[in-house]
């Protein structure tokens, strides 16, 4: 014990820096993802709007307001816990912003789901370093480069204030991760050391209470995304493993019992509230995890949309979340950094393990994209952490009485340069250059649709999207719940079984225009127009005032249009708009400048 009147010990004072640092940080921390939130202006994938946004503006605003409901939310696949949480966003944004201009209104709109995101991603870089503080001690090179790994990864700058559920569930997962009791993984002490042991270790102050957080958390992420399952059931392995490998255990049977009871309990509650927000919004009790998996697993839909190599991950997977980190990815999951305590290690050990099974269980399934592991990418800079505080620091002197606390110094100072220097030109490519004009053109639609009616009101078709199916957001940044739009789909073939010719054969609209534009417009887009137009019927009604798409189909529109049967609608597609999307597209159907042509066919102006 020291003495009365002594300094206070290093290790106290960084337990005091630490909680003075907590509320600093994380301020710090929310105004850097809000920045990022408004710095990211390019499109990426499709479920950050039509699995999130959409069904969250049609809760808000009801069935007439326009949102595009995919099939997946037709039949039930997807929580409605994820949209509940922006339609609540939505709801408030409205409500604000009714006495605004329709230009305010608009930008508060396409703002408010951005900002709510952005402090769940503050929140996830925040649990991030509290963990790596946890493990490795407070103050800590490691737990420091925890944090500032997670700050500078390209990965997290480019998705992680998108408002896709992997995102919500990355910050889920770290959170419970940060509250699981991980004292489970320990021994019991001595009797000299604990004289008056607790009965279980879940007894202790404040350890139940972290604990059922945690299976709150675990819970609400698994509703979100079944795959989070693997995680959990990797935690919960080798917990309850414990007593089978070592006779000191702290894992009693009564602690089994607790944790099953809380798991239990916890999990219900989650449960439940995804039950009842289920049947508010599908107007039925459903259970959309056992669709989800069900659809994607046993109706093998999920490859409709891109079959990939089983080493998917290993070989891009990894990469590209962990880029200039992936060496001390490497060695981290190769052999798990040690910490000050044995059931911390442990500890570390079992994080290891969570990135092992998810990956080759997902590996196992044929589509793969690198957003399913994304969740994992908090717990790799955890992992990673120490081997890089180790290669790029040297150790800390010993403390001094006029420097108690006596910091590292950084080394391989060029290294750390060009490798920061390559993530933030990733991060400026990414989220400002990469394919930005999807996002654009739909500012040009909304304002367009402002200036030609400024009421509000219009019965014409204003825009039809001829680009791959979900090119673009869609209400969502439309904003206009009277501008009518039109897009191709691309629905998967529901009523088909696996490997039937049916299912093998199976075009959706999108492939059958790339496949014969002409004919596709002929026969499926404009059949009623073309009969109309032998007849010498009005026709306008049925050709819209804008079209939009990649450059790449402008030649098949003109000559369309300028012969028959097309040439009798009296469309001149005319250019009046066009945005740059990036130096290349890895869909060729993608490639070029999206333009919008104007039909000529109404009489106001565009």
């Amino acid at each position: 014990m020291a003495s009365v009147g002594a300094p206070p010990t290093p290790e106290l004072l960084k337990a005091v820096r630490n909680e003075r640092n907590k509320p600093a940080v994380f301020r710090s921390l929310v105004v850097i993802r809000l920045l990022n939130a408004w710095w990211v202006l390019t499109f990426f994938q499709p479920d950050e709007y039509f699995q999130s946004l959409e069904p969250a503006w049609r809760m808000a605003f009801g069935d007439g307001a326009g949102a595009w409901i995919t099939w997946e939310w037709k039949n039930q696949l997807r929580s409605s816990l994820h949209p509940a949480l922006f339609a609540a966003v939505y709801t408030i944004a409205d409500v604000i912003a009714r006495r605004l201009p329709f230009t305010a209104k608009s930008w508060l709109l396409l703002a408010a789901p951005k900002a709510t995101q952005a402090i769940f991603a503050a929140a996830g870089d925040w649990y991030t370093w509290q963990l790596a503080v946890k493990f490795y001690g407070v103050d800590s090179s490691a737990s420091w480069f925890a944090l500032f790994m997670s700050m500078f990864s390209p990965f997290q700058w480019y998705c992680s204030t998108r408002t896709f559920s992997n995102s919500l569930e990355a910050t889920l997962t770290i959170m419970a991760l940060y509250y699981w009791p991980w004292e489970l993984l320990g021994d019991k002490l001595t009797e000299k050391e604990n004289p008056k042991p607790a009965k279980s270790i879940l007894h202790l102050p404040g350890t139940l209470k972290s604990l059922r957080m945690s299976l709150i958390l675990a819970a609400i992420a698994v509703l979100l995304r079944p795959t989070n399952i693997l995680i959990w059931a990797t935690v919960a392995a080798a917990t309850l493993s414990r007593p089978l490998v070592s006779s000191t255990s702290v894992v009693t049977m009564q602690t089994v019992f607790i944790l099953f009871r809380e798991a239990l309990v916890c999990g219900a509650l989650a449960l439940s509230a995804s039950l009842v927000s289920d049947r508010l919004y599908f107007g039925e009790w459903a259970f959309p995890p056992y669709k989800f998996l069900y659809f994607n697993l046993s109706q093998s839909l999920a490859i409709f949309y891109g079959r990939n190599d089983w080493h998917y991950y290993l070989s891009q997977g990894l990469p590209l979340l962990s880029i200039t980190y992936l060496p001390f990815v490497l060695v981290s999951l190769y052999s798990p950094p040690s910490t000050p305590s044995e059931a911390l290690t442990r500890g570390v050990r079992t994080l290891a393990w969570t990135v092992h099974v998810t990956i080759l269980t997902l590996s196992l399934v044929s589509h793969k994209e690198v957003r399913f592991i994304y969740p994992l990418l908090p717990t790799l800079h955890i992992l990673a952490a120490p081997s890089a505080a180790a290669f790029l620091t040297t150790p800390a002197p010993a403390p001094t009485p006029k420097s108690p606390i006596p910091k590292p110094r950084l080394r391989h100072k060029r290294l750390l340069t060009c490798a920061l220097a390559l993530h933030a030109l990733l991060s400026f490519f990414l989220t400002l250059l990469h394919q930005p004009a999807p996002l654009t053109v739909l500012s040009f639609l909304r304002n367009s649709y402002s200036r030609l009616h400024p009421d509000g009101h219009s019965d014409e078709l204003f825009a039809l999207f001829l680009t791959p199916c979900h090119s673009t957001p869609w209400r969502s940044h439309l904003i206009h719940p009277a501008l009518r739009a039109r897009a191709l789909t691309c629905e998967p073939p529901l009523h088909t079984s696996p490997n039937t010719p049916e299912r093998l054969t199976y075009r959706d609209e999108a492939d059958r225009f790339y496949d014969d534009p002409v004919l596709f417009m002929t026969t499926e887009l404009w059949p009623a127009t073309n009969a109309a137009a032998a007849a010498g019927a009005e026709t306008k009604a049925e050709i819209p005032r804008y079209i939009v798409g990649f450059e790449g189909i402008e030649p098949v529109l003109l000559d369309f249009f300028t012969k028959d049967p097309g040439s009798s609608f009296g469309v001149r597609p005319t250019r009046v708009w066009q945005g740059w999307n990036g130096f290349f597209n890895e869909d060729s159907r993608r490639r070029g400048k999206l333009v919008v042509w104007d039909t000529g066919l109404y009489t106001t102006s565009s």
